[in-house]
């Protein structure tokens, strides 16, 4: 079945099974490998794409279900320039392992982008789904507030 996915910007003409992950049309099919597999279950959210501007588990949407636009970590910046979020998250040194930061770093963005400037606790139940098995939180946590002063 052909399917038009616009994925950061771009329009794309797939063919394939509607029932299919996102997770595996991005990563297999589009080639964005930004975007994590954790769990399948969408528990862990190294998966967190934006979908029409809201954070998503892309492990758990089916392509035939994708009615907007879907932003993944590649699109979150500019062409030449990174997101504030991304910028903070190197300043703080967040990533240890960095496999879950591109889930963090686009729930963050779904965060800024209802809370311009998230309390502490804002920040917590946000990110609350997304894992990191390094243990950042307090880092995370640094480079949302960094991050929302500049946005």
């Amino acid at each position: 079945m052909a399917l038009t996915l616009v994925v950061n910007g771009r329009a794309h003409a797939l063919d394939l099974p509607p029932e299919m992950p996102l997770l595996w049309v991005l990563r297999d099919a589009l080639g964005l490998t930004g975007t994590k597999y954790g769990c399948g279950v969408a528990a862990c959210g190294a998966c967190t794409v934006h979908i029409g501007g809201q954070a998503v588990r892309s492990c758990q949407v089916a392509l035939g279900d994708v009615a907007a636009e879907v932003t993944t970590i590649e699109g979150l910046g500019g062409a030449s320039s990174l997101h504030p979020l991304q910028e903070a998250w190197i300043a703080h040194q967040v990533a240890q392992c960095g496999y879950c930061q591109s889930g963090q770093i686009m729930q963050a963005a779904d965060l800024l982008a209802r809370s311009p400037a998230p309390t502490d606790d804002e920040i917590d139940a946000a990110m609350d789904g997304n894992l990191c098995r390094c243990g950042t939180y307090p880092r995370i946590r640094a480079a949302i507030h960094a991050a929302a002063a500049k946005v």
